[in-house]
C-alpha cells in the first residue's frame, strides 16, 4: 500500500523568504538612512569645515623672503646691495626619490657632485613641504638645461629671488662680512619660522653682527595649485580670494668707513700679507678696515662649491683670515711712546733725562746682553726721552723698562685697552698679550716658566718679548695717543634707517675711560717725539714730512719673527727668506697739531721687504692723505708718488743684477 511523502513545503519556504526579506530591506534601510545621515553629516552640518580643507588641498601657503636691509659707507656708497638672480628649489614632499633626482641634477651639470651629501643634508634638515634651495643664483646656460628638462624633475622648480650681491667685490669684505647658506649651527641659533623663504644668514662681520637689523620679516601668499602641485591661475569657473601679505624688508646700515679711504689702503697693501685700520679719535669711527689678501663675497652668495670652498681654505695667503681684527702680533717700537709716559707716571725718569747710547744694553749678573737696532752704528749717542722716541733708541727703553718693572708697565698700558678687546662691533676680536706676573704665572704649567725674570721686562719695553696685539688694537691706542687720553669703542656703524619710515637713527659713539696721567706734560713728550719721527732730520720716518701740506706724527716699528745669537751682525731684509723677515709697523695720527686729530692709522705688513719707517710709514702716509687733503692736494701728491714710482722702477731696470747673498738666521731689532 502505497504512502504520499511531502518532499517540499512551499508555505514554510514562502514564510523563511519573507522574513528574510523583511530582515535585508530594514538593513538596507538602515544603511541607505545612515548614508543619507552622513551625507548630510557632512554636506549640511559640516560644510563649512570642509570647504576650508578643499580650499587647502588647492591653496598653497608660500612664504615671501623679505629684502635684506643695503649696507652703505658713510657717504651713502652702497656697499652691500641685492639683485635678482633665479635659484632651483626642490620640495621634497613632491619628489619620488631624492637620490636619484640629486644625481640627475648632477648629470646635467647643475650640481656637483661632491656636494651632493651635504645638499641631502640641508633638504632632511627642513620640513618636508619646505622649498629648499640646491642651487643658487642659475646662469642662461644652467636655465636653458633645466627649462629642457623640467618634466623630468617633479618637485624641482626655478625661482626667481633677490640675493646679496657685492657690488665692489672684495673691498671691505672683512669688515663688511658676507652671507652663506643657512648651516646646522645656524639653526641652533635663529629661529626658522621668521626665515621661511630664507637661504641665507650673515657669517662674518657686520652682516652677522647686525642680522636682525639686516633680515627683515617674511610675508606669505597664497597660491592656486592643481592636483600636480603646479601654481595655476584657475580651477573651474569659482573665483578664489587668494590672501598676500608683504613682506617687509631689513633696515639698511650706514657704515663709517669712508670707502675711498678704504681703496686707497687696499690698493697700497695689495700683494702683502698685511692690515690697516684708520680710526677717527674723536669717536671712535672705523675709516678704513684692511686685512689683505681678501676674497670675494659675491661667491658665498652665489653658493660655493666645495672644491672652491676648499681652495680658499687650503690658500697659505689665508684670504679669509682677517688679519685687522684677529691677527696677533709684537707691536714693536710703537709702544715706545706709552713706555715713556709709564716712565713719567711712576717718577723713574724726568722728560730731561738722558743715556749715553752704544747700541748695546746690559742688566747687572746678566752676560747676555741686549743690542740697539742701529748697533752696527754705534748706537744713538746721547738722548733724551723725545729723541729716544724719535730715533727709536732700543737701549733707552731697555734701561726705562728695567726701571719701571713688568707690574706697572701693564697697569699703565692697560688703560690704553692692551691686553683687552676693544669692543669693535663685529665678532671675532682677539685680545692679544699684556703680560704681568700674575698673567705668566696662569699661563704656564712648568714651575720654571711661571716665574718672570728681569731679562723678560727688558723685552717688553720694546714691544716684543711676550707683549702682542692685534692691528685694531694698536690703531686704538695711537688714536689715544691723538686724543690724549679720550677713549671711545670702535665702531663700523654709525646709522641705521628704518624701512618703513625712511627715519635715520644714529647710533652714539661709546665712550670709555679715559687714560689718566698725573703730570699732563707727558702727553706732550709722547706727541712731540712722535712729530719728530716723522718731522726731526733724526727721525726714524723722516721722508714722509717731505712736501706734505700738514703736521703728522708717528712712530715706526719692526717685529722681530725669529732671533739669533747676539754675537751675529744684524742683516738687512733683502739677505732673508721671505718667511723670516720681521714685520712692519707704523703707527700715526693728523694733523698733529689740531686739538684732536681727524684721524689715526695703523698699518702691520707681515715679512716685510724693509722696516716700519721706511716700508709700513708710506703706506700710512697715504692713507692720512687721502683723508686729510683736498681733492685737488691729493692728486698732486698722487701724481708726484707715481713719478717716483716709475723713477725708481726705471733705476732698477737699469741696475746691473747680483747674486743674493745666502739667507741666514741673524738678530733683529725693532725700530
Amino acid at each position: 500500500m502505497s504512502r504520499s511523502v511531502r518532499i517540499k513545503d512551499h508555505h514554510a519556504e514562502q514564510r523563511l523568504f519573507d522574513q528574510r526579506a523583511l530582515v535585508a530591506a530594514v538593513l538596507i534601510t538602515l544603511a541607505i538612512i545612515g548614508v543619507l545621515a552622513r551625507l548630510v553629516w557632512l554636506q549640511v552640518v559640516k560644510y563649512d569645515y570642509f570647504v576650508d580643507l578643499s580650499q587647502g588641498n588647492r591653496i598653497k601657503i608660500e612664504p615671501i623672503p623679505p629684502n635684506r636691509g643695503l649696507i652703505l659707507d658713510r657717504n651713502g656708497l652702497p656697499l652691500a646691495t641685492n639683485a635678482p638672480s633665479y635659484q632651483l628649489e626642490l620640495r621634497r614632499e613632491q619628489v619620488p626619490d631624492l637620490d636619484s633626482t640629486l644625481a640627475r641634477l648632477a648629470e646635467i651639470g647643475l650640481l656637483e657632485a661632491d656636494d651632493i651629501p651635504a645638499i641631502k643634508k640641508d633638504i632632511r634638515g627642513r620640513r618636508i613641504f619646505d622649498a629648499v634651495p640646491v642651487k643658487l643664483q642659475l646662469n642662461e646656460i644652467e636655465l636653458a638645461k633645466f627649462a629642457a628638462r623640467r618634466y623630468d624633475f617633479p618637485g624641482v622648480d626655478i625661482k626667481p629671488r633677490l640675493t646679496r650681491y657685492y657690488p665692489l667685490g672684495v673691498s671691505s669684505v672683512h669688515a663688511i662680512g658676507y652671507v652663506g647658506a643657512i648651516s646646522e649651527d645656524d639653526k641652533k641659533t635663529l629661529n626658522m619660522d621668521d626665515y621661511a623663504g630664507t637661504t641665507l644668514t650673515g657669517k662674518s662681520g657686520v652682516e652677522k653682527q647686525y642680522e636682525k637689523e639686516l633680515h627683515g620679516a617674511a610675508g606669505l601668499q597664497q597660491l592656486l595649485v592643481n592636483a600636480q602641485g603646479r601654481s595655476v591661475e584657475r580651477i573651474g569657473r569659482a573665483p578664489v580670494d587668494l590672501v598676500r601679505r608683504e613682506p617687509v624688508a631689513g633696515n639698511d646700515l650706514f657704515l663709517t668707513i669712508d670707502e675711498h679711504v678704504q681703496q686707497i689702503a687696499e690698493e697700497a697693501l695689495r700683494g702683502q700679507r698685511a692690515s690697516a685700520v684708520a680710526i677717527d679719535p674723536a669717536n671712535g669711527d672705523v675709516i678704513a678696515f684692511v686685512s689683505t689678501p681678501a676674497f670675494d663675497p659675491n661667491l658665498f652668495a652665489r653658493g660655493l662649491t666645495r672644491a672652491q670652498y676648499v681652495a680658499l681654505t687650503d690658500d697659505p695667503d689665508r684670504p679669509m683670515y682677517d688679519r685687522a681684527l684677529r691677527g696677533v702680533y709684537p707691536p714693536g717700537s710703537t709702544v715706545k711712546p706709552m713706555m715713556a709716559m709709564a716712565a713719567l707716571e711712576y717718577g723713574v725718569v724726568t722728560p730731561e733725562h738722558t743715556e749715553y747710547c752704544r747700541g748695546l744694553f746690559r742688566l747687572p749678573r746678566v752676560s747676555r746682553p741686549w743690542r740697539d737696532w742701529n748697533f752696527d752704528k754705534g748706537g744713538h749717542g746721547t738722548v733724551n726721552m723725545e729723541k729716544a722716541i724719535a730715533t727709536s733708541c732700543d737701549v733707552y727703553f731697555y734701561d726705562m723698562a728695567n726701571l719701571l718693572g713688568i707690574d706697572r708697565i701693564h697697569d699703565f698700558l692697560a688703560q690704553f685697552g692692551m691686553g683687552a678687546n676693544t669692543g669693535i662691533d663685529i665678532p671675532g676680536e682677539k685680545t692679544g698679550i699684556l703680560p704681568s706676573t700674575n698673567w705668566k704665572r696662569n699661563a704656564f704649567r712648568n714651575p720654571e716658566m711661571k716665574v718672570w725674570y728681569p731679562g723678560d721686562t727688558i723685552s717688553v719695553g720694546i714691544g716684543q718679548g711676550y707683549m702682542s696685539a692685534t692691528p685694531l688694537q694698536i690703531a686704538h691706542f695711537a688714536a689715544t695717543l691723538a686724543a690724549r687720553g679720550a677713549r671711545f669703542e670702535p665702531r663700523l656703524v654709525r646709522a641705521v634707517r628704518d624701512v618703513t619710515t625712511g627715519q635715520v637713527r644714529e647710533l652714539p659713539p661709546k665712550p670709555l675711560p679715559s687714560v689718566k696721567a698725573k703730570d699732563p706734560r707727558a702727553w706732550d713728550v709722547a706727541v712731540k717725539g712722535m712729530i719728530d719721527v716723522t718731522n726731526a732730520p733724526y727721525g726714524t720716518a723722516r721722508a714722509l714730512s717731505v712736501n706734505l701740506p700738514y703736521l703728522i706724527a708717528g712712530k715706526s716699528g719692526t717685529a722681530q719673527v725669529f732671533k739669533a745669537a747676539s754675537n751675529e751682525r744684524v742683516r738687512k731684509s733683502a739677505e732673508l727668506q721671505e718667511h723670516l723677515r720681521d714685520h712692519a709697523l707704523f703707527i700715526a695720527f693728523a694733523p698733529a697739531d689740531a686739538a684732536i686729530p681727524k684721524i689715526a692709522v695703523a698699518v702691520v705688513v707681515e715679512n716685510a721687504p724693509q722696516g716700519g719707517g721706511a716700508f709700513a710709514g708710506p703706506i700710512a702716509r697715504r692713507i692720512i692723505d687721502s683723508y686729510v687733503m683736498t681733492p685737488e692736494q691729493w692728486q698732486e701728491a698722487e701724481a708726484k708718488r707715481n713719478a717716483a714710482a716709475a723713477a725708481a722702477a726705471q733705476r732698477a731696470a737699469n741696475r746691473p743684477a747680483t747674486a743674493a747673498p745666502t739667507p741666514t738666521p741673524t738678530d733683529v731689532h725693532t725700530h
